[in-house]
Parts: structure tokens; sequence; C-alpha cells
């Protein structure tokens, strides 16, 4: 690999700005837009709900996208130009989203007719589509990651690009706040609809812009794509039907696929339910439980950037990962601990001490995971972790608010037993994760996957 330089801080810093954009944009589309339908717009919370979970709806057409970015390159190149065009169509469906919104809002206001829910189903699509550009830009950046890296550089570029994707939704919630402080001033429809229109072009444009400076001579500078792929340059590149069999080649595949959706399940299932939690629980104000998040996000961050520079070198990356595993598990028993004695700061600190071990988790499995790729076909099983996440985060959402319902028909709506159906879970969910990684043995995926990638070859030339 001596002829290809390796990449500095500066330039992880610089990729990181792709991820700050994203973040940005999660911000805007999940938690700005939402809440200006339902509290703004009087769009019924169910049908919100309803109409942006399609974006994560569309997560298996990340493996397609990947393979795409492995067999097809654009402009001579196999991931930006895919990371560049997948951009700038998610900025512009995301103004489009918006503009569907005006309509169903004022749809509703006359009633619901079969024109209503018409552009309902307009907008699910809209949030589809937009679904399907972030996976064509998104999973092509992650599979340039393992092109450009070195197994001994990895966790210090994970943990600083995923550091930068948490200063993103920081600078999305201040942006976000500046216009809702602006709504609540004045909430004429006029203006709402003035400011979130403004919002939604000014910020995707600078998303754009993020992207392309991120990315820019990067892949031809740094990519070891050519050097280590096999098939580069051939006519008859792996397809998707190929890539999924190499893909399922060793059962490390299915192992680490669990254990991502465990992990990813047992981290986040608390996101619907923590908020709820500190008011019933602890009789916290909404601007006090809003201060929770950004307790959280601090604590990410700082996970995120010890356990890149400073944890992963010593211990490893799947002792990393188990001890990150095992400390939100002892994080969600404090919260528990916290609501039974009822202490509103040991609960705000275990926010935090959640964050830091979701922030240690993330880096470890995260570059576990762009290690667990063959270059040949990175887009592929980038595109195939990237389902397990995106499925377990829909799923995390899901499950928490229904265990939550269970706990209040079980023990009362007020009671702090309501949810601790939610929290074991999560123990339960982590240790279990810990375990199955524990399987998991990188040296034997890689070398079952390389052989089945020289059996496919040697068909092709039979």
């Amino acid at each position: 690999m001596g002829e290809y330089p390796r990449i500095g801080l500066l330039t992880m810093v610089r990729l990181g700005l792709f991820q700050a954009g994203l973040g940005m944009m999660s911000v805007l589309m999940l938690g700005i837009l939402n809440r200006v339908m339902i509290a703004e717009l009087g769009i019924p919370p169910l049908v919100a709900a309803g109409v942006i979970a399609m974006h994560q709806l569309v997560a298996p057409a990340r493996v397609w996208f990947g393979q795409l970015s492995d067999a097809y390159p654009v402009g001579g190149m196999h991931r930006t130009g895919y990371v560049w065009l997948g951009a700038g169509a998610f900025a512009l469906l995301a103004w489009g989203v918006v503009q569907i919104t005006w309509q169903v809002a004022a749809q509703i206001a006359l009633g619901w007719t079969w024109v209503t829910w018409a552009w309902v189903a307009l907008l699910g699509l809209g949030f589809a589509l937009y679904g399907l550009a972030v996976s064509a830009s998104s999973t092509p950046f992650a599979a340039l990651l393992v092109d450009i890296s070195d197994e001994d550089n990895r966790s210090q570029l994970v943990g600083v690009v995923w550091s930068l994707l948490m200063v993103g939704i920081i600078a999305g919630a201040v942006v976000g706040a500046s216009l809702l402080k602006q709504v609540e001033l004045d909430a004429a429809a006029a203006v709402v609809q003035a400011s979130v229109n403004w919002l939604f072009t000014l910020v995707p444009l600078a998303v754009v812009g993020l992207a392309v400076l991120a990315t820019a001579g990067i892949e031809r500078r740094f990519s070891r794509y050519r050097l280590r792929s096999q098939v580069v340059e051939r006519e008859d590149q792996i397809t998707l039907g190929r890539a999924l069999r190499v893909l399922t080649a060793s059962p490390q595949t299915g192992l680490f696929f669990s254990f991502l959706l465990c992990m990813t399940l047992g981290l986040f299932m608390q996101e619907p339910v923590l908020e709820p939690y500190g008011g019933t629980v602890f009789g916290m104000p909404i601007a006090a439980t809003t201060w929770l998040n950004a307790y959280s996000g601090m604590g990410t961050l700082l996970g995120l950037g010890v356990t890149g520079f400073w944890v992963v070198p010593r211990l490893g990356k799947r002792p990393t990962t188990v001890l990150g595993c095992g400390l939100a598990a002892l994080g969600f028993l404090g919260m528990m601990l916290a609501g039974w004695v009822g202490q509103v700061w040991l609960f705000t600190l275990m926010v935090f001490a959640c964050g830091v071990a979701s922030g240690v988790t993330t880096t470890g499995a995260l570059t576990l995971m762009l290690d667990l790729t063959l270059a040949e076909t990175a887009g592929t099983f980038i595109g195939a972790w990237g389902l397990a996440q995106a499925l377990a985060r829909a799923l995390a959402t899901l499950c928490g608010g229904g265990l939550l319902e269970l706990g209040n028909r079980w023990f009362g709506a007020e009671s702090f037993w309501a949810y601790v159906p939610v929290f074991a879970t999560q123990m339960v969910l982590l240790l279990t994760a810990a375990a199955l990684l524990r399987t998991v043995d990188v040296k034997l995926f890689t070398e079952r996957t390389r052989m089945a990638l020289g059996e496919l070859l040697a068909e092709e030339l039979e």
C-alpha cells in the first residue's frame, strides 16, 4: 500500500463534514418538520408518524446502492459520484416534501376526502424517495471510508466522522430553535410557511455544499479500491446476485447482522420514552426534558472521540464494543435506580453516562463493521450493515412505545414501574449483543468471503 498516501486528521475532519450535513438534515426532516406538522398545522400525529416512517421502510435499497457503487463507477470513481448525486437528490426532495406538506394541511382543513388521502399518499411517497436518496449517498460514502483507510487508523476515522454527525445534529437543532422561536412569536400561517420554506431551501443547499467539500478529490487521492480489488476493470463485474452470494458465504455475516440488530435496539429503544420518563417520574418541565437530548449528545460526542483515539488502539475493536454494551446496560440500570429513588441529578448523570457508553459502543461497532467487508463488495456489505441498523432504529421506536404502553396498562400511566420494561429489555438486548459479538471472528469472515469470491471468479472463467 506504499504508493497510497495515508489520511491525516484534517482529512478525517473534512470527511466528517458530510456526516455533519446528514445530522442537520435529520433534525430538519425528523424533528422540525414533524413538530410543524403536528403542532402548527394540526396534522394528526399518526398520519405524521406514518409518512415520516416511509423513509426507513426503503432501507433494503441500501444493499442495492452499495452494490451499484461497487460495480458501476460514475465519472471514473466508484463512490464520489453517488455521494454527490444522492446529496443533490435529497436536497431537492426535502424542499418538495415541505411543499406537499402545505397541501396536505390545506386539504385536512377542508375535511377528509379521497383528495386528502391522495395528498397524504403523495407525502409518504416523497419521504420514501427522500430515504432512497439518502441511502444512495450515505452507503457509498461509508464504503469510501473502507476504501481510503487501513485497519490501524480506521477507529480514528470513525471517531472523527461520527463525532461530526453529532455536531451536525446540534447545529441543526440551533438553527431549528431560532425558527421555532420566530414561529412562537408570530404563529400566523404565512409566517410559519415562509420560515419553513426558507429553512428548507438554505440548509439543504448548504448540506450539498458540505458533501462536495467533504469528498472532492478524496477518492482519487486516497482510495485503495483498485489495489485491493480482484475484479476492477473486468467486464463481468460483480452483479447484485453474485455480491449477495459472497455476502452470505460466511455464517459470520448472520451473526454480525444479529449483533447489530440487538445492539441498535438496545441503545435506542429509550428514545421515545426518555422525555416522558423525566416528566412523569421526576416532574421535570418541558424545557428541562428537552435538555436531556443535549446531555446525551454531549456524552456520545465524548465517547466517540475518546474511544477512536485512545480506547480502541489499546483494547482492540471487539473488546471495546463489548465494554460499551456493558457500560450502556449499567447506565440503563442507573436510570431505573434514579427513578426508584426519585433523584433528578442521578437521572441526568445517567443520561450523560449512557451517551458516553453509546459513543464507545458505536465507535467499536462501526470500526468492526468497516473491517467486515471485502474490497470488491464493500458497498454491498456496508449496505447490509446499514439495513440492519435502519431496521433496528425503526423497531426501537416501535418497541419502546409499545413496551411503555404495556407498562401503563400493567402499572398505571403515572407509575415509575411502567418504564421498567423498556429499560430492562434494553439491558437484556445489550448483554445479548455482547454475547453474539464474542462469536464473530473477523479473520474467519475474511477467509470465507475471500474464498467465495475466488470460487465465483473461477466459475466465470470456465
